[in-house]
């Protein structure tokens, strides 16, 4: 986190700024720097579909060139992309790419807003993506963004104008966003927002197009661009050392869930948008021409302007706390303001400049990270002025009690506090708000309107700091935090979160029993509060049997575990069903499972999910016992043949030999392994051999895209973006007497009963004639896609890719992806199965 904070250059006094990050400590480029910001009074907020979408170059440009407050408003977390750096994948997926948003936003200078769109998976039109999503109420997310972020200009990332030539998503983002700038002016339209809210007309709409929109470079050149801006993005900012360009790859960089990572660029680059609706301004390397930005904007405002703009041009940057006593004379002038949207705007950025200015620290510290309801925790409180700028703490405010102190904060004299804070018998637990109720495919479930459109939840506990500078009362509210000393990375900070007092888990999250043997089955239960008794049962379904029906527990420390062991005996016919434990305390019950999302990039994330696992009776035969795995960007595929019998070791790449793959009877490749793992294409020819000499490999999904090796099989294969989203397309069998649908399991249609997401992606289009399509199926409306499962003989073994969403349908406890791939493994091999 330390090399995340050194880069956060402009955004010092950012309200969107990460609560549970290091306090910030700007430099006096980084003051000057904002109250350029303070003294420009224009918003732009940029519109897409999905984390990583955003164009960084054009958010820092406008956020430290242009010094607008930029916005980004994904309408989606991204729940249904792929997870490159862990084994989260849909909601734990959509907090990760959310933090990792809110991180890119610290970096670039801009905001985020989300609206409740789920990210339910690809897909291909439009139509499709609004038959999902509800088309209401997302657009009224959209106004309501507009209504309260009131920009000057919107920028579309995409293009509304052409339907089924990208993402429905990313094509749906700017249709919405067409029409929300028609309405947000309409007190007829979503009027229950006006309620918090006013009306609001922005003054201009754009599309952020490319050459890549035109089809290439050559098309573009000769493109008419008569209503087209264009922007240098380039600058360069000789106060940091970085061009705008840096920056954004900075920010950009930091999807590493999706494999962002960027290099910075230097020198000059223009950025092209397309006025869609409003008046072209005059200057077209202008995009605010003919715009008041001016503090004279607000009635009131011209005073204020005369102070700043001073302040501004006057600014000492050895001597930050000089401009003091004329920002207190603005920030007076600002409470007055009758533009009640500027005022809250313009109060909190000119409070935090002033506390940048005087180097004033506040900060209150938990001696936990996590606190149950009815727990009393001790808090550290510091407030310190470093400058000789006259203050005076009035008193803070808990928000239990009010403390007065009335002492004088004296010139680099630390004053430390002790309190107690007492947590509420009924307090709310701390989890991301959009995931406490359970929603739709394509809809998150809010029931609280005030929190609609919000990164994060918002923070329960705070002490507002109240203060006398300059015979002016000022207040500044901090959240409680946690913080400790690690012996690698020093001073770590948390967030402060309430939690349970009592939560469960089912470790493996799809259990498969592959005959009528019972399995033991861990419960670990995790105490939230010293001293937790009480006991734990489960629920599952009337077909199957658990013993003991319920267990004790007994755990003296908080934040420890106890694991307790239940017998599970599935039925003798195929079934499938879920179990859940349940932790009864008090005779208060616990169903829910306290997942930690721990990455360097991001935050330190704590999520409560409802606690169950899927137990499938699977009807599978099987043939061969040792299989090899070669990670690719992860996925849960060495667990779940694990689950139906197999041994699964996984091999490092530097260490695939003749030697090492000779005692597999199959080697499975990770998805995309050829997209991020150089080493596979100097261990190709390897592999090859092994399957020439009777082995069987299975390659799962890569994208065209960065591929490692173009020699991805034994044979010519070549790799497309075509895919099926429909997880409900109906698919036929070409071969039916292929041993691959028919050994040792029997593959039927309802075999492709109950997939989730997709059936499957990026699949070839074009192969030698030694390989053999097995599987044809297709979106509506499209040409049947015979790629996404081919098998090849190679000398004595067999080469198998397939794009089909293994990596999906594992995790769900899809029965048919078990058995098919199960054959898949077991093609070639002649002797009787393992489980007749």
């Amino acid at each position: 986190m330390h090399k995340l904070l050194l880069a956060l250059f402009f955004t010092s006094f950012s309200l969107h700024f990460i609560n549970a990050q290091q306090p910030q400590k700007p430099t006096a480029s980084e003051i000057h720097q904002n109250i350029k910001k303070l003294n420009f009074l224009g918003s732009v907020l940029y519109l897409a579909a999905h984390p990583d979408d955003e164009n960084t170059r054009l958010i820092s440009y406008m956020a430290n060139h242009v010094h607008a407050r930029t916005a980004y408003l994904s309408l989606t977390r991204g729940d249904g992309g792929q997870n490159l750096i862990g084994p989260e994948i849909r909601e734990l997926l959509g907090v990760i790419r959310t933090q990792e948003l809110l991180t890119a936003r610290a970096i670039d200078g801009g905001e985020q807003r989300f609206t409740r769109a789920n990210d339910f998976g690809y897909s291909k039109h439009p139509d499709e993506t609004l038959a999902i999503w509800n088309k209401d109420q997302v657009l009224s997310d959209v106004v309501l963004a507009i209504r309260q972020f009131k920009p000057d200009i919107i920028i579309n990332r995409f293009d509304h104008r052409s339907p089924g030539t990208t993402h429905g998503h990313h094509t749906t983002s700017a249709m919405l966003s067409v029409e929300a700038f028609d309405i947000t002016n309409d007190s007829s339209k979503f009027p229950e927002q006006l309620q918090t809210t006013s009306v609001w007309q922005p003054k201009r709409l754009f599309f952020n197009t490319s050459w890549w929109f035109y089809g290439s470079q050559e098309k573009f050149d000769k493109a008419d661009k008569s209503n087209l801006l264009a922007v240098d993005i380039g600058t360069y900012y000789p106060t940091i050392g970085l061009s705008n360009t840096e920056i954004a790859s900075l920010s950009r960089s930091q999807h590493k869930s999706q494999g962002f990572g960027n290099t910075g660029t230097r020198g000059t680059q223009q950025e092209y948008v397309e006025l869609l609706k409003g008046d072209m301004p005059a200057d077209k390397t202008n995009i605010f021409d003919g715009i008041n930005t001016t503090w004279s904007r607000v009635k009131g405002g011209q005073a204020i302007g005369d102070i700043l703009y001073q302040v501004e041009e006057s600014f000492d940057f050895t001597n930050p706390s000089a401009s003091i006593p004329e920002l207190m004379k603005a920030y007076k002038l600002i409470q007055s303001l009758e533009d009640n949207h500027w005022k809250t705007l313009k109060s909190e950025e000119i409070k935090n400049i002033i506390a940048a200015c005087s180097g004033l620290y506040l900060e209150a510290v938990a001696e936990t990270n996590h606190a149950t309801p009815g727990e009393t925790i001790n808090l550290n409180i510091e407030a310190i002025n470093r400058s000789p700028i006259a203050m005076t703490l009035k008193q803070y405010n808990t928000g239990i009690v009010a403390v007065s102190k009335n002492m004088t904060l004296g010139n680099n004299i630390n004053l430390a506090f002790q309190e107690t804070l007492k947590i509420s018998n009924s307090q709310n637990v701390t989890t991301p708000y959009w995931l406490t109720e359970k929603g739709s495919l394509g809809m998150y479930r809010v029931e609280n309107p005030a929190l609609i459109g919000k990164p994060e939840t918002p923070r329960i506990f705070n002490v507002t700091f109240d203060l006398i500078i300059e015979n002016t009362p000022v207040s500044f509210t901090k959240p409680i935090v946690y913080k400790t000393n690690d012996p690698v990375k020093g001073e770590v900070y948390k967030p402060f979160e309430i939690i349970p007092e009592a939560s469960a888990k089912i470790t493996e999250k799809v259990i498969i029993f592959e005959n009528n043997n019972s399995k033991d089955i861990p419960v670990v239960v995790k105490a939230g509060r010293d001293n937790l008794q009480g006991t734990v049962t489960l629920a599952y379904p009337n077909e199957w049997k658990i013993s003991p029906k319920n267990q004790d527990i007994h755990i003296t420390n908080k934040g420890e575990t106890q694991t307790v062991i239940f017998t599970v005996t599935p039925p003798k016919n195929q079934n499938e069903g879920l179990i859940s434990p349940i932790v009864t305390v008090n005779g208060k019950s616990y169903t829910k499972e306290l997942i930690d999302i721990d990455y360097d990039h991001i935050p330190f994330q704590t999520v409560l999910l409802p606690s169950e696992s899927k137990i499938v009776r699977l009807d599978i035969k099987k043939m061969g016992q040792n299989i090899g795995y070669i990670e690719g960007a992860g996925d849960v595929v060495p667990e779940s043949l694990q689950q139906i019998g197999y041994n699964v070791t996984t091999i490092a790449p530097e260490n695939i030999s003749p030697e090492t793959l000779s005692h597999f009877d199959a080697i499975v490749v990770g998805i995309r392994a050829y997209n991020t793992v150089e080493t596979l294409k100097f261990k190709q020819q390897i592999l090859f051999d092994y399957i020439k000499n009777g082995g069987t490999m299975v390659v799962q999904y890569n994208t065209s895209h960065r591929l490692k090796t173009e020699q991805l099989a034994p044979y010519d294969l070549e790799l497309s973006r075509d895919r099926v989203t429909d997880e409900f397309a109906d698919v036929k069998f070409l071969n039916p007497k292929h041993p691959v649908l028919n050994y040792p399991n029997k593959i039927t249609e309802t075999d492709f009963e109950g997939w989730t997401q997709e059936r499957g992606l990026y699949f070839p289009h074009k192969w030698d004639k030694a390989f053999t399509p097995i599987l044809s199926m297709h979106d509506k409306g499209e040409s049947a896609k015979k790629g996404s499962l081919l098998v090849a003989q190679y000398g004595n073994g067999y080469y198998i890719y397939t794009g089909l969403s293994f990596f999906r349908e594992f995790p769900a406890g899809v029965s048919g992806a078990y058995r098919l791939f199960a054959n898949m493994l077991s093609i070639g091999k002649t002797t009787q199965p393992l489980n007749d």
